[in-house]
């Protein structure tokens, strides 16, 4: 990595409404969850036993586990997993591991949207609140519900004692176009946030019922915009923990806080924040801006600031991996590890300036982080270091040291152009003068890309390097190889040249 020093903006330096305290009892909030989003490029467990120790050096003290389709659902669930799903042992493994790093873990299992990994199944399909999208879950069948059920009740076998117990609920597309509930909407009375809630209720009660030490968490999107007074009488309120989302470096400080009065007064005890330290600022995105994210974290604690005390009662830094289950990767766990740190040490200590940017470097092994670009200078020793530096130089220069060559290059643009290359046409001397570089640049970039290749398997799955590469390597390392096959094609018989000489002008 290439790290530039550079002084921290102002804003980033200790806020008036944390009163500039040190002591790791100021952060509002008591719990403070590092989100892993393992429907995308999920870590080994040994990745996970490197990296848990840094979770909580940097001042995280849970986990939301976010399975999908690594969980290793049995039985009739077992068409859930997904090739390289951890076994059971490894899902206990994964909790000691937590345990001995003073991090404790609450289980996500998404129950009414973003059902495409349990949908998607021709098995289940029949199950889907519109039969052409795997999105939603729907609610009018008994059968989608005992569905949930068994895969609430599979995941708490695995986590005994968990105090919380995330049950997903946001983003529910096309909740009331399906044919059963156009049917059932017609009726007085009803409406799309009396069915959203109806489900929400039945699977919460599930919960409470068979586990009733464990609380359901719910993401608050499908909530936002119900008017109170059907949210009071619906007795959600009394069942679940709303967790407020935003990711936004811009959020809206007072709409927030105007939101968690609305939920405080419909009757909802406790409520929690979500942030995002990565994979929030593009479907496709492969570096991430922790500018973005620590301008994010800044304005949560301006919202929890702005309600009374304890209002929130703790906090989950998103990671997401996948936008959702059918999208590409955005930044892999590696990655974006510094700005978790960041974002981290922000929330615990109320401030971020150098004190904070030196106790990231000292931890992560960073000679200098850099907060407002993507490079740093040195390199860094924390687990998974090789691979953001290496994914550095991949998503800052492979693409464009190939356009430089292909597009901007006079050689190529003037005696190979897209024609020349059509017809097998070039004129012997320019050989000479495109063969070499070409070759040279991806030897350079196979040397990086096999190192990077090597570094991406000791942390993930095959099918996460194989889609990472596909995806953020191989076309541009195509395109250099297409230009150097058509080149051999186009030179025929023709001997190469000893010299090329340096005329490079109009009339070669």
């Amino acid at each position: 990595m290439c790290y530039r020093r550079k002084c921290l903006d102002k804003r980033f330096l200790s806020h008036d409404f944390t009163k500039n305290s040190e002591m790791s009892g100021s952060s509002p909030f008591k719990m403070r969850l590092v989100h892993l989003d393992l429907k995308g490029a999920p870590p080994k467990v040994s990745y996970l036993s490197e990296i848990f120790p840094l979770f909580h050096a940097l001042g995280a003290n849970g986990l939301l586990m976010e399975y999908e389709d690594m969980f290793p659902y049995e039985g009739h669930l077992r068409l859930l997993r997904a090739q390289h799903a951890y076994s059971p042992s490894e899902i206990k493994e994964i909790l000691h591991l937590a345990t001995l790093n003073e991090l404790e873990v609450v289980p996500l299992v998404q129950t009414f949207g973003h059902m495409e990994f349990v949908l998607k199944h021709e098995a289940l399909a029949h199950l889907r609140e519109v039969a052409f999208f795997p999105n939603t879950l729907n609610p009018h069948e008994a059968e989608s519900l005992a569905l949930v059920r068994a895969m609430i009740d599979q995941v708490m076998e695995l986590h005994p004692g968990a105090r919380w117990l995330h049950v997903g609920c946001d983003e529910v597309y096309y909740l009331g176009e399906g044919e059963a509930s156009r049917q059932w909407l017609q009726q007085e009375q009803n409406t799309k946030a009396k069915l959203c809630l109806s489900h929400v209720k039945a699977v919460a009660s599930h919960v409470l019922a068979r586990h009733p030490a464990t609380t359901p968490l719910v993401w608050d999107d499908m909530l936002r915009d119900i008017p109170e007074d059907q949210l009071s009488e619906s007795g959600v309120p009394q069942l679940v923990q709303p967790v407020l989302w935003d990711y936004g470096a811009d959020l809206d400080v007072h709409g927030k806080a105007v939101l968690m009065a609305k939920y405080r007064k419909c009757g909802f005890p406790q409520l929690w924040a979500a942030s995002a330290f990565k994979g929030a600022t593009g479907v496709s995105q492969a570096l991430t801006p922790i500018e973005h994210h620590l301008r994010n974290h800044v304005q949560w604690l301006q919202v929890a600031a702005s309600g009374p005390a304890d209002t929130l009662q703790g906090i989950v830094l998103t990671g997401w991996q996948r936008y959702d289950h059918f999208s590409v990767l955005c930044e892999l766990l590696p990655v974006g590890i510094p700005s978790l740190a960041v974002c981290l040490q922000l929330l615990l200590h109320g401030g971020f300036g150098e004190d904070g940017k030196a106790r990231v470097e000292n931890v992560l092994g960073i000679s200098s982080l850099e907060v407002t670009g993507f490079t740093s200078e040195g390199t860094a020793s924390f687990p998974g270091s090789d691979i953001l530096a290496l994914v550095t130089q991949v998503g800052l220069h492979l693409r464009s040291s190939v356009d430089e060559l292909l597009q901007r290059d006079r050689c190529v643009t003037g005696w190979f152009s897209p024609y020349h290359r059509r017809r097998k046409l070039v004129h012997p001397v320019m050989i000479q003068h495109i063969q070499p570089p070409a070759l040279s640049l991806l030897a350079r970039w196979r040397a990086l890309v096999g190192e990077l290749e090597a570094a991406l398997h000791r942390v993930f799955y095959p099918d996460a390097v194989e889609e990472w590469l596909e995806e953020n390597v191989h076309p541009s390392l195509q395109q250099l190889q297409g230009l150097l096959q058509d080149l051999g094609e186009a030179a025929g018989p023709w001997p190469p040249l000893a010299n090329p000489g340096p005329d490079t002008g109009q009339d070669p």
